[in-house]
């Protein structure tokens, strides 16, 4: 699919309208702004992340087509801060003549799994095997074809491990298909890897590409845990992500960053995971250190002008905070600053909880071991002190 040209490029002093509110809307927005952008979120949420930086805040639902109207013609350009929001938006949009980056149909595609692995699929990408899963008995029968251990994940709106079960056994085709609600999922063969990637790339207006590299991800719990920048995997793996999430971007005709997850199996073969049409908390470490941004790319992108150099200048490593840290009183942000070449990113959540993110660090040294040896000294370093007070963040 060709993404239609912009006649112009949508210049600074003009203003980008962003759904979603969260960390990411937080971090674009303040990306926008030091290129002379302004920024309007939309989101059910009042005082939130981004809200607290933007321009204009509005919370409205996302089903509230009045609120939804009355917001795109006060922007200049649409763009999402994540995927799991009605394509309907996209289409009012167009209707108002503001334009969509990236599209309704990159959207339609990314939020629901059964879609997103089809496409995977039709492309001719490499993916785990899977299987639509309407009801019971088509799960019986895919765990026939597929075996087992096998994970079983909804079909919409899952993230950070949400909405999946694990089926060691058949016997345990009942139990899983209740721990997910009886929805409609997709099934895939559990991958034995090795490492899990990610590439963050971004495709401009005119199809122009960029790309940050792979990044190594470590998951606890299913949650991003940590990343590390470069990946340290061998040079052809490394190139040969990026030509695939290259073949995903112009085939969807994204304009916009987008990340795509892999599995590189113990076999040494690259597996398509998922995509995530947005910049990406893989991505953060391009704050600190890489030349553009993701969300500076992300700005450049849907506004139609040149994409920015992604040269890293530095290895790096990135920790996500949870609200796991408040558990015992306040972190020892000080602490943990004291250690070289550490950055902090807190997103102006107001309730830590756990497994909330609720920052990030990011470690920038000469050599990667030293950053990841950095961040992670840096992350102990905020539950260190006993006699903290507990405040809200």
């Amino acid at each position: 699919m060709v993404a239609s040209a912009f006649a112009s490029p949508i210049l600074p002093g003009a203003t980008i309208g962003v759904f979603g509110s969260g960390q990411l809307g937080r971090m674009m927005a303040l990306a926008a702004h030091a290129l002379g952008y302004r920024t309007a979120v939309y989101s059910p949420e009042r005082d939130s992340p981004a809200g607290q930086v933007a321009d204009l805040e509005v919370a409205a639902t996302y089903n509230d087509e009045d609120q939804i109207r009355d917001f795109v013609r006060r922007v200049e350009v649409v763009t999402f801060e994540f995927e799991n929001v009605p394509a309907r938006i996209a289409e009012i949009a167009q209707e108002e003549g503001v334009p969509v980056r990236p599209g309704g149909h990159v959207l339609h595609t990314a939020q629901q799994r059964s879609r997103e692995k089809q496409f995977f699929a039709d492309a001719g990408l490499p993916v785990p095997r899977f299987a639509h899963i309407a009801n019971l008995t088509d799960l019986h029968a895919a765990l026939t074809r597929i075996g087992t251990p096998a994970i079983l994940k909804t079909a919409a709106f899952g993230y950070d491990g949400k909405g999946q079960a694990r089926i060691d056994t058949p016997m345990q085709a009942e139990s899983a298909w209740a721990t997910i609600g009886s929805q409609p999922a997709v099934l895939e063969e559990f991958v034995a890897f090795d490492k899990e990637l990610s590439v963050v790339v971004a495709r401009g207006h005119d199809g122009a590409f960029a790309h940050y590299g792979a990044v190594e991800n470590v998951h606890r719990q299913h949650i991003l845990d940590l990343s590390i920048a470069p990946a340290r995997v061998a040079p052809q793996v490394t190139a040969e992500a990026i030509e695939l999430a290259r073949a995903i971007v112009d085939k969807l005709g994204v304009v916009g960053v987008l990340c795509v997850e892999f599995f590189l199996t113990t076999g040494g073969r690259l597996l398509v995971n998922e995509m995530a049409p947005r910049p990406h908390n893989s991505g953060h470490w391009t704050i600190d250190a890489a030349v553009t941004s993701q969300f500076e790319q992300q700005v450049r992108a849907v506004c139609g002008l040149p994409l920015g150099a992604t040269d890293q200048m530095r290895p790096a490593a990135m920790a996500n905070l949870l609200g796991d840290l408040w558990a015992e009183g306040e972190p020892d942000w000080a602490a943990a600053l004291a250690v070289p070449g550490v950055k902090l990113h807190l997103y102006g959540k107001r309730q830590p909880r756990p497994g909330r993110k609720m920052g990030h660090m990011t470690a920038v040294a000469t050599d990667i071991a030293i950053a990841v040896a950095n961040v992670q000294a840096a992350r102990a370093a905020l539950s260190c002190r006993p006699d903290s007070v507990r405040r809200a963040v």
